[in-house]
């Protein structure tokens, strides 16, 4: 088989690249994507995700595990990670995040030209169909449907006049550059009539409504892509297993990785590409010297606090909780509107743990459910919880193999608090945050502290819970950095560095983290290289 383009990964940058690119008739596109279609009740339904995030029979989800961390008092991180055509967007929270406008402004600073906020600002409002319209900041005819939340629970307006109280300002708008405040977060949600409350997964949005129209667009699900296939420096192919078989599908012009921050960096190594210290223990060939691949890594460390309560407009857990949920579901078939349409983290803050910061350093997100260990931990009743995460990380980790088997998970090392500036930072937004949950805004929802946080902690005591208890909130990036260094693994057109016919598109590719959920942000990304690959290709 033979196409102009295959794209390895449909996830939220495979599925946009693979819906922008075939708008041109003339483009042949081939996507290979390790899961399925992504349709399911499971993902279509937002409180799916609450079945598909623990990775109790990987349903949807990679479900990885990082190497044991020191940062993390020597526990294994979990990473779950999407496994199915709309990748971790769907099975993640639907949060509609972009960052600050210095996160881009950073980018372009480090040589990234073009990806300055000004520069990528117009991708955000092409990607978006914003059930509030389009204005400056925004767009309304784009294939991502952008929501407000469905049907709010009062506690979640409770955490914002909390957060009031605790002279944090309320936003209407986390998205126009400036995402100071609490408020409630958007989220990618269908708000049309026919699919109102579903979520819209980049599949959803862009690549199920035309893969079965377009006579130019070929996807191939349960694919597992295992090496980039190449002629001298030129990729060319793609080698891929699917049901037992060996197969390999043709690329006339070029091969790009969406495969993610863990995935992409590991078919690079296992195709030769990368630094030879890394491939020599496992046998394989180099092919290309870039020592970057897989370095840089960067994520989100978290940090959750949780309370019970007697309220039970809550997601809880029991008889009451159970029956209560059934009339929701009925609800959410009929209109949309209800609980099972929720995001649980509806609203949630970013503020400054220093005032001489020029933009907050800490987010969290309000849980409408107790929290505990990814939702691997159950809790009896109803609760709610409340994360707290360092928003630009200082730790640097990698991802690297473990094995030359093309079917091993990659080697995921966060290093997680390595630096100390992180858990400084981390411990000041906790205190932070608990000033809030503990407001009177919140006193008639408390009812029991769940993990062990009390008045009066010492420094020496929050960096101990948060030892045993932090781990992810899901944002990794940085893998196949971007840039113009020694240690830039593609350029600002995301073409591999030394190579031909191959690019990088996904996550990967951010040189830095964003303040903020990585969903929106690497749409975005697909859509600017849809458009670049567009432009060295027109005829």
């Amino acid at each position: 088989m033979s196409y102009d383009f295959v794209i390895v990964g449909g996830g939220s940058a495979g599925a946009t690249l693979a819906a922008r690119l075939t708008e041109d008739p003339r483009l042949r596109v081939c996507l290979l994507e390790a899961g399925g279609a992504g349709k399911d009740i499971l993902i279509r339904a937002p409180l799916g995700v609450v079945a598909m995030l623990p990775g109790y029979g990987k349903i949807n989800n990679w479900a990885f595990k990082t190497v044991p961390q020191p940062g993390l008092n020597g526990r294994r991180g979990y990473q779950p990670r999407g496994r199915a055509l709309g990748g971790s967007s769907a099975i993640n929270a639907m949060l509609y995040l972009r960052g600050q406008r210095q996160d881009y402004d950073s980018w372009a600073d480090l040589g990234c030209t073009g990806w300055g906020w000004d520069d990528v600002l117009p991708y955000f409002r092409k990607a978006e169909n914003n059930v509030r319209g389009a204005n400056a900041a925004h767009g309304d005819s784009g294939p991502l449907q952008v929501s407000n939340q469905k049907a709010p629970r009062p506690i979640s307006e409770a955490f914002i006049e909390a957060s009031g109280e605790m002279q944090i300002r309320r936003t209407e708008d986390f998205n126009a550059g400036d995402n100071e405040g609490a408020g409630y977060f958007q989220c990618t949600q269908f708000h049309s009539p026919d699919k109102n409350g579903e979520r819209c997964s980049a599949a959803a949005g862009y690549l199920h409504p035309v893969m079965d129209q377009r006579p130019n667009l070929t996807v191939i699900t349960k694919a597992r892509a295992t090496r980039i296939l190449f002629e001298g420096k030129r990729a060319v192919g793609v080698e891929y297993r699917q049901g037992g078989a060996v197969k390999q599908v043709r690329a006339g012009k070029e091969v790009i990785l969406s495969a993610g921050a863990f995935q992409s960096p590991q078919i690079l190594m296992l195709s030769g590409v990368g630094s030879a210290e890394a491939l020599r223990p496992h046998g394989i060939a180099q092919l290309h010297e870039l020592p970057g691949v897989g370095q840089n890594l960067q994520d989100h460390i978290d940090f959750i606090m949780g309370y019970k309560t007697r309220d039970t407009d809550t997601i809880g857990l029991g008889l009451r909780a159970g029956i209560k949920l059934l009339g929701e579901m009925l609800k959410w078939r009929k209109d949309g509107n209800s609980m099972v349409a929720s995001t649980i983290a509806e609203t949630g803050s970013f503020f400054r743990t220093d005032p001489s910061l020029d933009r907050p350093d800490v987010q969290t997100h309000f849980v409408i459910s107790v929290v505990d260990d990814h939702a691997r931990k159950l809790h009896y009743g109803h609760g709610y919880s409340c994360h707290v995460c360092v928003l630009r990380p200082h730790s640097r980790g990698e991802v690297f193999l473990q094995s030359a088997d093309p079917m091993a998970d990659p080697g995921i090392d966060p290093r997680f608090l390595s630096d100390e500036r992180d858990l400084k930072t981390l411990i000041r937004g906790a205190r932070m945050t608990r000033d809030v949950l503990e407001a009177p805004a919140l006193a008639k929802y408390r009812h029991k502290e769940l993990f062990g946080i009390r008045d009066g902690m010492s420094d020496a005591e929050w960096e101990q819970v948060i030892r045993n208890r932090a781990d992810t909130v899901y944002h990794p990036v940085g893998t196949c950095k971007m840039g113009t260094d020694d240690m830039a693994v593609v350029t600002p057109e995301l073409k591999v560095r030394g190579l031909e016919g191959l690019r990088v598109a996904d996550a990967s590719i951010m040189p830095l983290l964003v303040s903020g959920n990585t969903n929106a942000p690497t749409i975005m990304i697909g859509e600017k290289c849809a458009d670049m690959i567009k432009a060295d290709h027109a005829a």
